[in-house]
């Protein structure tokens, strides 16, 4: 018995998702209703991701903030999660001083380092 090997990772490859793009400015009338897509959006197509393209969201600011905290907290209650795709460079910033961490397209995971992780010392090396 034979069998091909696909290249990726299965497992990430074959995870449905999603696509919103989001246009700015936003204000803050228009956050419920993006919420009610989004929600909707994973319903119906049953995806577990959804991809915001924030390219044309405007200059990062507490509004854009407010609305992708919001639009997390909407697809997290409906069983998925937010994926940026093309963001400013200074909104990941912006949202990593206000203690909010999101998924980017195109960049590795970053997880926390080990805890409990000891460097070994070699012996005659000067106590720092």
């Amino acid at each position: 018995m034979s069998y091909g090997l696909r290249a990726g990772l299965p497992h990430v490859d074959d995870m449905p998702a999603a696509e919103i793009v989001l246009v700015g400015p936003v204000t803050r009338d228009e956050v419920s209703g993006l919420c009610s897509d989004v929600r909707a959006l994973l319903k119906r197509t049953g995806a577990k991701v959804v991809i915001c393209d924030v390219a044309a969201l405007g200059p990062p600011g507490l509004t854009a903030v407010d609305l992708l905290a919001r639009l997390e907290l909407t697809a997290r209650r409906a069983g998925g999660r937010i994926r940026l795709r093309d963001p400013d460079p200074a909104l990941p910033a912006l949202l990593d001083l206000v203690g909010l961490r999101f998924e980017m397209e195109g960049q590795p995971e970053q997880r926390e380092p080990a805890r409990c992780v000891e460097e070994a010392v070699e012996t005659g090396d000067p106590p720092v």
